[in-house]
């Protein structure tokens, strides 16, 4: 069995994040979706927004049929890939930038697959942020 990760905050849930979704099957079998903690997220970031907490966000993700685990994650990075089992890194053509170039090493060095998966065109949870407000 195949295994893919990919991560993501996922609060303001949408399309775009089901079509990522449904990308990452199409390369393995069995999909991993880690949640960023809320808790992290307000720790360095104290004026975002979150609708929903981390705990809800697993929920909601857990749900879904194309989801087969959730995990939560403070920050994406070697410490925190080495805790997961997987086999092929999905990454955002936006996830770009030094801390991404480091967890792409990790994943070469360790003999896991990075694939880059491309984004649903006109909509993002910032948008929906904006609009709602």
């Amino acid at each position: 069995m195949t295994k893919i990760l990919t991560f993501g905050v996922f609060d303001y849930f949408h399309i775009g994040h089901l079509r990522l979704f449904k990308q990452c099957k199409e390369y393995a079998d069995f999909l991993i979706v880690a949640v960023q903690n809320g808790e992290y997220i307000l720790k360095y970031k104290p004026e975002a927004k979150i609708l929903y907490t981390t705990e809800q966000r697993v929920e909601i993700l857990s749900a879904l049929k194309i989801v087969d685990e959730v995990v939560v994650y403070d920050t994406v990075s070697p410490e925190t890939l080495k805790t997961i089992d997987f086999d092929i890194l999905a990454l955002g053509e936006d996830h770009i930038g030094e801390r991404f170039t480091v967890v792409e090493n990790w994943c070469v060095e360790n003999g896991k697959k990075i694939v880059r998966l491309k984004r649903t065109q006109g909509i993002s949870s910032s948008q929906i942020k904006k609009e709602l407000n």
